[in-house]
């Protein structure tokens, strides 16, 4: 079986609509997909509708946290999403995102950046407005190569010059909430050091004895010592090991399937689930 637990649609940051995803991802040859879009589960229908034969649905978030003033992603599997406590709390995120959004597109102007508001909510469309979408701005001015040339120190990484917070989870907070909707949660590439600050180790293990269920291992912003370290780390502290593809379409340059999960892993992370169940594929059209 080949399983990628982390991709992203036009209803958050991706390119591709959720029906497209899926779609993409059985034509990669995945035979289990996860929707994890930022904060946000107003995907899944789509995707459901759409699932072609042979294709199993995830279905999930990712999480938007904040830990001793460093950002981290929850990946968050399998949970009731009409579960109210944690419905209000994404829904506080992506209330936020707007303003923000705002604010870093203000930011830039203000460094002569001739970027605008409508530019970013255009290329934005439907989906929740963040970083990604301000970084492609950035690209369509020619400011920045790519969108990863944005989140550097100079633009959009935390602390940046044109960076700006947002209301995000306490991680704790979090697994409480989707253990209590009935999911799994999995830190998502924990040490993405390209990407900025990490969270230490030694609060992994803080957020494992708190009932974290995984870290995701296999990713792209993983290098292979990097890989081997958390492997590790994975056994030392009683955690599931996953790999992803953190797939986000043209937007990133990681394909569907690039790095996946290992098949006893992911038995377990739907085992330890009762908010929801896979969805299998039964040759969607929409």
């Amino acid at each position: 079986m080949r399983i990628d637990l982390h991709t992203h649609s036009t209803a958050s940051d991706g390119t591709d609509t959720p029906a497209e995803l899926v779609r993409n991802a059985a034509a990669a040859g995945l035979d289990v997909v996860a929707l994890t879009d930022h904060d946000t589960t107003r995907g899944y229908a789509e995707a459901v509708a759409a699932l072609p034969e042979g294709l199993t649905l995830v279905t999930g978030a990712e999480l938007s946290c904040r830990v001793d003033g460093v950002g981290l992603h929850m990946l968050a599997y399998l949970f009731d999403p009409e579960e109210p406590e944690l419905a209000r709390e994404r829904e506080l995120v992506r209330d936020d995102r707007v303003p923000r959004a705002q604010a870093m597109v203000g930011k830039l102007q203000e460094l002569g950046v001739p970027v605008t508001w409508e530019q970013v909510a255009r290329i934005a469309g439907d989906g929740s407005v963040g970083r990604p979408h301000v970084a492609e701005a950035l690209v369509e001015l020619g400011v920045v190569p790519d969108v990863s040339g944005a989140f550097t120190p100079d633009w959009l990484a935390d602390g940046g010059r044109a960076y700006v917070g947002k209301h995000e989870l306490d991680p704790f907070d979090a697994i409480r909430l989707v253990k209590a909707a009935g999911g799994v949660t999995v830190f998502a590439h924990p040490l993405a050091v390209k990407r900025g600050e990490v969270v230490p180790e030694a609060a992994i293990a803080r957020l494992a004895a708190a009932g974290l269920d995984g870290i995701e291992v296999d990713h792209m912003d993983h290098d292979e010592p990097t890989r081997a370290r958390l492997r590790g780390l994975s056994k030392e502290l009683g955690l599931l090991a996953t790999g992803s593809s953190d797939y986000h379409g043209a937007r990133k340059t990681c394909r569907l399937g690039d790095f996946t999960t290992d098949p006893e892993i992911y038995g377990e992370i739907t085992r330890r689930a009762t908010g929801a169940f896979p969805v299998p594929g039964a040759g969607g059209r929409g």
